[in-house]
């Protein structure tokens, strides 16, 4: 439930607050003196487009700001916190709008606020359906299209039509997905098949070659080898002389490791008497074992070191097999082998293309089976809610001085399956007792949509199957338009009812409906054009006569119409 509204600078308001209570609340005013940007500041703090033309000239920002109560365990307590925001401690949170003044060097922008965070615009429209139904003239225009009506009829059929209806438009999601798929294997079916047979053809190369993981470095590293074996064998004979001698040296100290070992034996017999050389000895001799350690792992190299020309061939024709393979399917043995690993599952996905269009006409066959199914219960759902429906709203309609009219909801089979279902929703009215059934689209004044659109609220706000999940404000624009005399009386006496379970905004020009309000907030215009804090006031006693009579007569003033003022509030007291 709203508790208060704050407007600054938006349209010709300068500075405006609203306190919203339980109960019916009216809103009355002259034309042209804000009512209507009451309700553009409420469209705002709902997540509606911000227009930066409506930012009152001269000021750098409008600002709008409400204050709304949550219940504890509601949607829009789990919404709120999972943006961040932040709850006062009575269960309020405020929602906050600011829209800035388009500049010559920058567009304006809006930005949006809840409990304190930063949120985007969406987010507030998500809670606006959570926390406030708002009606205007233009929902009256709506109320004549068949998509309308269907929307209307499918939220008074409850909460289980509702999970029905949305597990049918699951189904047909899934439908048009497979369909699309379809389309698309037919449509690409020459390309689709050319690509499996360059899959195929690649895949049977990479088979028949087999790489290995790293062959292609081992095979470098051998070939490289291979290549260079006397040059290898060379250098290497040459450093196991240079550290051993050859076998036919006769003198060792000339090699390394006799020149090591005459110089640890001249150093044994002194380091007896200092134990600085003794440890210089010792690091000599592990010198000389180092030394031998290289000299007998070059040994054993050049024992494995052989020129194999016939092995040379043989591994270069090899590195030439798999060069094949990565010109063409990735730049090392790795890559080819992911391109093999993801060209088989690509491969395995296309499959034969008319086996796979095959079994998704079948899919999509047993999901048409589905989809009847689904659509034929949602139909008697929807006959049996649109005849209950029909009586509801008859019965109000009866109570807004429309004796003898009579609403009829006719569901009818479409020609095919859509989105929606497989039914026409079409709403009548029959105007009065022998008149003809006639749509809503043709056949049905301002004034009689109002009071049906009003019916229809009424009867979805108190239907038992669904009225606890509605949102507890109602925000009426003008719905008494087209309305005057015993009609508008008899609207007035309706939003009062509907306003005994919920929280009810009314913008109003009849004294009729203003009378059977709870509290009436009238908005007048300041000297300059502006609408400042004290324009927006609770009026009460004799200044509540003095309104409903400027608005019966346009003379507050005059007797008899503060006669008239009285009388119409004093009704509405016994109804209320």
């Amino acid at each position: 439930m709203f508790e208060e509204i704050s407007i600054s600078d938006l349209g010709v308001i300068t500075g405006a607050q609203v306190r919203l209570h339980p109960g019916l609340t009216v809103l009355s005013g002259e034309t042209g003196a804000g009512k209507t940007m009451v309700l553009t500041g409420l469209d705002l703090l709902l997540g509606g487009k911000a227009d930066p033309a409506t930012v009152r000239t001269g000021a750098a920002q409008a600002v709008v700001e409400g204050r709304v109560l949550v219940a504890a365990g509601s949607p829009v307590l789990a919404r709120a916190q999972e943006a961040g925001a932040a709850l006062d401690d009575d269960g309020g949170l405020v929602l906050v709008r600011t829209v800035t003044a388009p500049t010559e060097d920058a567009p304006g922008r809006s930005r949006a606020h809840l409990g304190g965070r930063s949120v985007p615009q969406a987010v507030l429209g998500e809670l606006a359906e959570h926390l406030v139904t708002v009606h205007g003239q233009q929902d009256q225009a709506r109320l004549r299209s068949p998509a309308h009506q269907r929307e209307a009829l499918d939220a008074f059929a409850g909460a289980a039509h509702q999970e029905l209806l949305g597990r049918y438009r699951e189904a047909w999601a899934e439908r048009a997905r497979l369909q699309a798929t379809i389309d698309d294997l037919t449509a690409r079916r020459q390309d689709l098949a050319r690509e499996a047979e360059l899959l195929r053809l690649g895949l049977a190369e990479v088979e028949r070659v087999d790489p290995q993981p790293g062959e292609d470095v081992q095979l470098a590293a051998e070939i490289e080898r291979l290549e260079h074996a006397e040059d290898l064998r060379a250098a290497a004979s040459g450093a196991h002389a240079a550290l051993v001698g050859d076998d036919d040296a006769v003198d060792d100290a000339a090699t390394a490791a006799g020149a090591v070992e005459h110089a640890r034996r001249l150093l044994d017999g002194a380091g007896a008497h200092d134990g600085r050389l003794a440890e210089l000895r010792d690091r000599v001799a592990e010198a000389g074992y180092l030394l031998a350690d290289a000299a007998t792992e070059l040994s054993s190299y050049l024992q494995d070191l052989q020129a194999d020309p016939l092995r040379l061939d043989t591994a270069q024709a090899r590195r030439a097999e798999l060069a094949s393979l990565t010109r063409s399917y990735g730049e090392d043995v790795e890559a080819v082998l992911r391109w093999a690993d993801e060209g088989g599952r690509r491969l395995l996905e296309i499959g034969d293309g008319d086996e796979r269009v095959t079994a998704l006409a079948g899919q999509r066959d047993a999901l048409d089976a589905r989809l009847a199914d689904l659509a034929r219960r949602v139909g008697e759902a929807r006959r049996e809610a649109g005849a209950r429906l029909a009586e509801t709203v008859s019965a109000e309609l009866a109570g807004l001085a429309m004796a003898g009219a009579s609403l009829e909801v006719r569901v009818e089979p479409a020609s095919e399956l859509g989105p929606h279902g497989g039914d026409v929703v079409e709403m009548l009215l029959v105007a009065h007792a022998g008149a003809p059934a006639r749509p809503l689209g043709r056949g049905a004044s301002g004034g009689e949509l109002s009071r049906v659109m009003l019916a229809l609220e009424v009867a979805l706000a108190t239907s038992p199957d669904q009225g606890e999940h509605r949102p507890g404000t109602f925000v009426f624009d003008e719905v008494d338009a087209g309305v005057g005399g015993r009609a508008a009386t008899e609207v007035g006496r309706r939003l009062a009812a509907l306003a005994r379970n919920s929280q009810v905004l009314v913008v109003t020009h009849l004294a009729q409906v203003a009378a059977f309000a709870d509290r009436h907030l009238v908005v007048t215009k300041s000297r300059d054009g502006a609408v400042t804090a004290s324009d927006v006031r609770e009026v009460t006693g004799e200044d509540r006569v003095r309104e409903l009579a400027r608005m019966l007569s346009g003379q507050e003033d005059s007797d008899a119409a503060r006669a008239h003022a009285a009388e119409l509030l004093e009704q509405g007291s016994v109804a209320r």
